[in-house]
Parts: structure tokens; C-alpha cells; sequence
């Protein structure tokens, strides 16, 4: 989970860049979520591919989280772009949370755990990303108190809520590869190879 927790932070504050500094030239959301996912999928693997034991690990990573990852950011922004703030953010949250997790254990071949690590995903993902939204919007309130612009602020509370929703979603990421790497382990009948070497 500390892995997936530090790892995944680093992503998403690379990520969230793309929406702090490149907002103004994106101008319409979809572009901005387009190249904010195209920021995540590519650096991932390189920052979080040690959650995976045995040989080939980027490669093998690559090929679990990237279509667990787009199928997530899908789920979310289709729920978000639908519903918007407060119940599209919830939804997208659990919407998001079950396709990776689905896309994740096809990857792994197994869905023994399947419950467990969607309801785990869901919460980190959850507490990540509502944290992250409240201290934003907490540092936004920090304009009347501290000598810091209005611009700055924002790009802190920006950055910041990446950084948080990075911890918690990578958190959960960490521990679902864990449980189908285990589960996947399980499976493994005598005198067969190992999925996951």
C-alpha cells in the first residue's frame, strides 16, 4: 500500500499539473480529463511497477493497469460529465472503483477477492479524492488570511488535492494487486505455470 500510496501520489501530481497549468490553453474539460489520463497511464507503470513479484514487471504491469485505468476514468467521467458535482462524484467514485477492479482480476485471472477489493478501492479512492476537494477548497479560503495571490492559492489547492487523491487511490491500487496477486497464487494448479512469472 506504501508503494502504491508514494508512487501513485507523484502520478497524480503530475497529472493534476496538466489541469493546474494547462487549463487556460485546454479550455473545455473533456481535453482536460483526455490529457490528465494520458499523464497517468504513461508514468504509472514506471513509478508503480514494483507492486508486481516476479519477472517482466513493467511490461506486466502495463498490461493489467492500463486498461484497468482507462475503464476506470471512463466509468468516472462518464458519471461526472452526467451528473456533476456531489452525486457524479460519488458514483464515479464506485463506478470507477468496480472497473478497475474487474479489469484488474481479468488481468490477474481470478476474482476470488472481487468484493473486498472493490470495497477497499472505493474507500481509499473516495478518501483521496473528498479530502484532496476539501483541502482545496480550504486552501481557497486562505486568501484573506495569508499575503500569497489568489493564483498561487489555487495552484497549491490544486496540486495539493493530486497529491491526496494519489495517496489514497494508490493506497488502494497497492492493496488490490496485492490481494489477486495472492488469490492469483492460490490458483495456481501443481505442474502449471505461475501468471504471475
Amino acid at each position: 500500500m506504501l508503494t502504491g500510496c508514494l508512487g501513485f501520489s507523484v502520478v497524480s501530481v503530475a497529472g493534476f499539473s496538466v489541469w493546474a497549468f494547462g487549463g487556460r490553453w485546454l479550455h473545455r474539460e473533456l481535453m482536460i480529463f483526455a490529457a490528465c489520463t494520458i499523464i497517468f497511464l504513461g508514468l504509472s507503470g514506471l513509478l508503480l511497477f514494483k507492486l508486481l513479484n516476479g519477472q517482466n514487471r513493467l511490461l506486466r504491469f502495463y498490461k493489467i493497469f492500463l486498461p484497468a485505468f482507462f475503464f476506470y476514468a471512463v466509468a468516472w467521467s462518464a458519471a461526472w460529465f452526467v451528473l456533476k458535482f456531489g452525486l457524479g462524484e460519488w458514483l464515479g467514485s464506485l463506478l470507477g472503483s468496480i472497473m478497475f477492479v474487474a479489469v484488474a482480476a481479468w488481468g490477474f485471472g481470478t476474482h476470488r477477492s472481487f468484493a473486498k477489493a472493490c470495497a477497499v478501492l472505493f474507500i481509499c479512492h473516495s478518501a483521496g479524492y473528498f479530502l484532496g476537494g476539501e483541502f482545496m477548497r480550504s486552501v481557497g479560503q486562505l486568501s484573506k488570511t495569508v499575503e500569497l495571490s489568489k493564483s498561487t492559492l489555487t495552484l497549491v489547492g490544486m496540486l495539493g488535492w493530486g497529491a491526496i487523491y494519489g495517496a489514497g487511490f494508490g493506497a488502494g491500487i497497492g492493496c488490490t494487486f496485492h490481494i489477486f496477486q495472492i488469490d492469483a497464487k492460490v490458483n495456481v494448479k501443481p505442474g502449471l505455470p505461475d501468471p504471475l512469472k
